[in-house]
């Protein structure tokens, strides 16, 4: 596919990993090929429905974790717990949440990092390039706004499948 991957992922137990842009479908199979060709063990929590029969194992064969996004349970104390309990876990996401044109990105990813104390990586998904950009750990300071002006500097000239959604 000519994609090139730039830089490896930290040699860290512990840490949240946010690609973006998120446009389109082909953004999954791009990172989980990054994470298979670079040796990585790195988790992901999709819908519940996807890890139903047929496909179910699959999904968590590639290192998915079903939520069940009908219940209003409190999803971030539950991730921060699943940090807390292992010894070693790596959970990749979308900080947009969706394919669709964000203006702003969700905050579960940071408040994750917060509560279980761990850097963010960033990872671009740049179609117009056909790279993945993998950066160092970035550690939370005290400021929200600052850090998120930091992420979205990262990534503000990358492109994603579907430009117009980027």
């Amino acid at each position: 596919m000519r994609w090139k991957i730039i830089n490896d992922f930290p040699n860290l137990n512990k840490y949240i990993i946010i690609a973006a842009p998120h446009t389109s479908w082909q953004d999954f199979p791009i990172a989980i090929m990054a994470k298979f060709i670079k040796g990585a063990k790195i988790n992901y929590i999709g819908k519940a429905s996807l890890f139903k029969w047929p496909f179910g194992f699959i999904f968590r064969w590639l290192g998915g974790a079903p939520v069940d996004r009908s219940k209003s349970t409190n999803k971030v104390q539950a991730i921060v717990e699943i940090f807390n309990e292992k010894d070693h876990f790596i959970l990749g996401l979308s900080p947009e949440g969706t394919r669709q044109k964000v203006y702003k990105w969700k905050t579960g990813f940071y408040y994750i990092a917060k509560g279980a104390n761990l850097p963010i990586v960033m990872a671009t998904l740049d179609f117009k390039h056909k790279q993945i950009k993998i950066s160092e750990p970035y550690y939370l300071t005290d400021n929200m706004e600052s850090d998120f002006n930091h992420f979205y500097r990262y990534f503000a000239s990358v492109i994603g499948k579907r430009p117009e959604l980027t």
